[in-house]
């Protein structure tokens, strides 16, 4: 059995994208944000750079002239926006219910570490009932940097006690995957925005899939 094979001795879940496939109203969210402010907005481009970082790391360079009051307004603003639009809508990934089903029988930890602010992140946990079904929840709010710093989920896995080569990271950007990649973690890509293309070239990633249903029979995810 290779080292990328040995099953998981924890799971680390990002939420954004991953947990609820939602990243589309983000998108809308930061359009309306930026455009109202009349500055230029590339949906695309924007995901890709700006995904899994906090809000105050993505606003304080386009608002450069902003102090720390007028970030955290433009940031309230936009999450308000999200909220709106996605709040009808919350739904767990497919497959996600049925993984975290078979990590709970075998006693494999798990965590979820985001960059969600607080309010999104108690809308989604709130309305899916997942909040006890987390050994830990790991956030910028708690005053770790966002990724593609590893430092959420290296808490994750020391407030879980176990070491990173043991946890599996769920990502669905790039920047996720190269803070799994940073703290010493595998990691698997949720492909709910982009495509397996995007996500070449990272020694650390041991599959991909466009939901938990197409990845859930890797042999790292054989613990019970």
């Amino acid at each position: 059995m290779t080292p990328k094979d040995e099953p998981a001795r924890a799971l680390i879940f990002d939420m954004d994208g991953t947990v609820v496939d939602n990243m589309r109203y983000h998108e809308a969210a930061w359009g309306r944000l930026l455009t109202e402010h009349g500055l230029p907005f590339d949906a695309d481009a924007f995901f890709r750079k700006t995904a899994g970082m906090a809000s105050a790391e993505i606003i304080a360079p386009l608002f450069p002239d902003a102090d720390k009051a007028r970030i955290d307004a433009l940031g309230h603003d936009k999450e308000i926006y999200y909220r709106e639009a996605y709040g009808p809508h919350v739904a767990p990934v497919h497959g996600l219910l049925e993984l975290m089903a078979r990590a709970d029988k075998a006693g494999v930890p798990m965590a979820l570490a985001t960059a969600a602010p607080p309010g999104n992140l108690d809308m989604v946990m709130d309305k899916l009932g997942l909040r006890e079904r987390f050994a830990t929840i790991v956030a910028p709010s708690q005053g770790f940097r966002g990724k593609p710093n590893p430092d959420l989920f290296l808490e994750a896995a020391r407030r879980m006690n176990v070491e990173p080569a043991g946890c599996i990271v769920f990502e669905d950007a790039p920047n996720g995957i190269e803070s799994a990649r940073r703290a010493g973690m595998r990691a698997v890509a949720l492909l709910t925005m982009l495509t397996a293309a995007d996500f070449a070239g990272f020694d650390n990633l041991i599959g991909e899939g466009h939901d938990f249903a197409a990845v859930d029979g890797l042999p790292a995810l054989r613990f019970g």
